[in-house]
């Protein structure tokens, strides 16, 4: 039985998983045991061995859209917050100048105070000038009050300000513990698949990324582009210009590799892939797979053009482009970079068309 121990941190963007070796350096983040799974059996064969890293892939693949997801919000809430605060400040600002301005008016009013207004008459050389100035003086008072009234408003909507405010830090820290928690999982499952493929030997290594480029269109890079070319006339069959558009991006990233979170680019995930692809035509989609699939109109498999939207396993964990003749361009896993594979080769979910 292996002893724990804690592998140094390794970054997924320099990989491009292309060749079998690269199916040995599962590169996420770090290499942490997670629930305790850190007692693979050396007796493994390549197979379950295979089978054991597709469903460890699968369950990273879930959290990192629990991440995107999570991401998204924490990302929305600091946007919020920072309107909030530049609100705040600004009429807080605007708060102070009244306060002057009500401060300088009951100082006056103060120093003439004293004296009551039936002998400032009788004092004064000039009674009409007196009664006039007294008229001003009561508009003044009126335009004060209201003065007055509108710096109640004032304080009251600052006390919402920094209510709204405190509501949207506090949604964001717990945007961040969800992002924490999600990562967690992520390099747990992603680690523990590493040390799976570690214990295999080179020549195992190589059967297994010669068995998974079978299973489909695109195994090597350089096969994957090959396959392109000749798929390639799929995108002249897109029902519309930003759905082609979509297409074409896809094609050109063919060979990129998956690093989770990622959005281009250089490198995706599933739904980053997407999103990306999507986004150079002009339209606007969601981060993550289960907002994805309601982004657009729902179609069925038989309906299937260039440009939908295609998802698998039951908790929508997965996404891939749809290009046509069965085929869609999707970033597997860390092992695999983008390429073309047949829509069968996972569970289907269902379709979304978007543009």
């Amino acid at each position: 039985m292996a002893a724990h121990r804690k592998p140094k941190q390794r970054s997924l963007s320099g990989s491009t998983a292309r060749t079998a070796a690269t199916l040995a350096l599962v590169g996420a983040a770090s290499a942490t045991v997670f629930d305790g799974t850190g007692h693979a059996d050396p007796r493994l064969s390549p197979a379950e061995v295979k089978s054991k890293v597709d469903s460890l892939y699968r369950e990273a693949e879930t959290a990192t859209e629990k991440y995107n997801g999570a991401k998204e919000k924490a990302e929305k809430a600091e946007k919020t917050l920072r309107e909030l605060r530049d609100t705040a400040a600004r009429k807080a600002e605007k708060l102070n100048s009244a306060r002057n301005s009500l401060g300088s008016y009951a100082a006056a009013q103060y120093r003439a105070g004293g004296i009551d207004p039936s002998v400032q008459l009788a004092l004064s050389s000039d009674p009409e000038q007196f009664l006039d100035r007294a008229a001003r003086a009561d508009r003044a008072g009126s335009r004060q009050a209201l003065a007055v009234g509108d710096v109640r408003k004032q304080v009251q909507e600052m006390d919402r300000l920094r209510g709204a405010a405190d509501e949207r830090l506090a949604a964001l820290r717990a945007r961040q513990a969800e992002l924490k928690k999600h990562k967690k999982t992520i390099t747990g499952k992603l680690g523990e698949a590493k040390r799976l493929l570690s214990r295999l030997t080179a020549d195992q290594r190589a059967e297994l990324a010669g068995a998974e480029g079978r299973e489909g269109p695109g195994g090597d890079s350089r096969a994957s582009r090959s396959d392109a070319r000749a798929a390639s006339p799929g995108a002249a069959k897109a029902p519309n210009a930003r759905a082609a558009a979509a297409v074409s991006y896809a094609y050109k990233a063919i060979g990129s590799p998956y690093v989770w979170g990622a959005t281009g680019p250089n490198a995706f995930d599933c739904s980053g892939l997407t999103q990306a692809a999507y986004r150079s035509a002009g339209v606007a989609l969601p981060r993550t797979t289960y907002a994805q699939i309601a982004a657009g109109e729902r179609v069925s498999r038989s309906q299937l053009r260039p440009g939908d939207l295609v998802f698998f396993y039951s908790g929508i964990s997965h996404v891939g482009l749809y290009v046509g003749n069965g085929q869609m361009i999707h970033a597997p896993n860390p092992s695999a970079p983008v390429r073309l594979a047949p829509i069968d080769q996972m569970p289907f979910a269902g379709a979304t068309r978007v543009a």
